[in-house]
């Protein structure tokens, strides 16, 4: 046995010291009773600066909550003056939505959004949303009528307070939609009730980072069904009738002619009937549901297209038609002169007693 060498104690006493330098790896890390965490985070402008409103939820009483604010040149700034007044620090981790007052919309967004996803304090999968109050009215209405901390966020929560009418659109979906050629978004615009805690007021129409125009809750569904998204539980009110929406599906099919482009949409709706008035039958109650839709649906997209903001994404249906280099022109060349023809097909689901002409 060859006996322990002076020169090899050292080395192992350097290597386990260099272990020990590797353990320490949260040093910097604050604990949870340390720190505040807001879950809404609104954002205005004043006088060439950005105001901060943080709604954060009590620690001994989840149900009520406090809303602090502060004002910075930058975002991060403003945030850090709001945390340098208070007995913990302000982790931005778990906010769930983010509240743009409206009138800083229409200045554009672009700076806000590319500091979110540089930052990367906040997720990008928070949901974005415009206030078209004053923000500092808005949350002292909110405040004064003790509404729950997770109210707002509850409203667009797909299990709890959501209407298909209402427009899903995260920090990764606005900020993609600046540097995109063919893709436009809409954000939900909120306020406060008159009976309820939050009312919505349809939807912002974004382009390149700024509000350009509004559409209705209604629109809203039909954009909300060109992005996937389940129009299940919509109730239509008809002439002779009233019916709910249980399912749709969408086909789509795109040409070029002559550098004009052409969409033909077949939107499949299935329905259940929920009143009636009179006598009616189904055939009445589809074409009256064909022609209440068709009518909304055109008169979104005349508003939309004359804004040039392309919203339904019909712009990625001809990224393979349509070189890069002229595909940067999407909206004012193409998208601005295209046809749209779009057809609903109703299946009522529940016909009961009705006539069947």
């Amino acid at each position: 046995m060859k006996p322990f060498k002076p020169k090899s104690k050292v080395l192992i006493t350097i290597f386990l010291l260099l272990a020990v330098i590797t353990l320490s790896g949260c040093w910097d890390n604050r604990d949870i009773n340390h720190r505040v965490l807001p879950v809404v985070l609104g954002i205005s402008t004043v006088d060439e600066q950005y105001k901060v409103f943080l709604k954060i939820p009590k620690p001994d009483d989840m149900s009520k909550n406090k809303i602090v604010s502060g004002t910075g040149e930058t975002i991060s700034m403003a945030v850090d003056s709001v945390s340098r007044n208070m007995e913990s620090s302000v982790d931005l981790l778990h906010v769930k939505l983010i509240l743009i007052e409206q009138k800083t919309a229409e200045k554009g967004m672009n700076d806000i959004m590319a500091g979110f996803m540089r930052s990367r304090e906040i997720p990008p999968k928070a949901l974005v949303a415009i206030c078209k109050e004053d923000l500092n009215e808005f949350f002292k209405k909110l405040q004064d009528s003790n509404v729950k901390a997770t109210t707002m966020f509850d409203f667009f929560e797909k299990n709890a307070g959501w209407n298909p009418d209402i427009a899903l659109t995260r920090i990764w979906e606005v900020y993609r939609s600046i540097h995109s050629y063919t893709r436009d978004v809409a954000i939900p615009i909120i306020g406060t009730g008159r009976t309820t805690a939050i009312e919505q007021s349809g939807s912002a129409v974004i382009k390149s980072g700024k509000m350009v125009e509004q559409i209705s809750s209604n629109e809203t569904l039909l954009f909300n069904a060109f992005e996937g998204e389940s129009t299940q539980g919509k109730v239509e009110v008809m002439e002779h009738a009233s019916v709910m929406i249980t399912g749709n599906s969408m086909h789509h099919k795109s040409v070029l002619v002559d550098n004009k482009p052409f969409l033909k949409t077949r939107v499949n709706l299935k329905v259940v009937i929920l009143e009636t008035k009179g006598e009616t039958s189904t055939t009445l109650i589809k074409e009256e549901l064909k022609t209440l839709l068709t009518e909304r649906f055109n008169k979104m997209f005349a508003k939309i297209q004359k804004s040039e903001a392309d919203i339904l994404g019909i712009g990625q249906f001809y990224r393979n038609k349509i070189s890069l280099k002229e595909l940067k022109n999407w909206r004012s060349d193409y998208y601005r002169n295209m046809k749209m023809d779009i057809q609903f097909e109703i299946d009522i689901q529940n016909k009961g007693y009705l006539k069947t002409i």
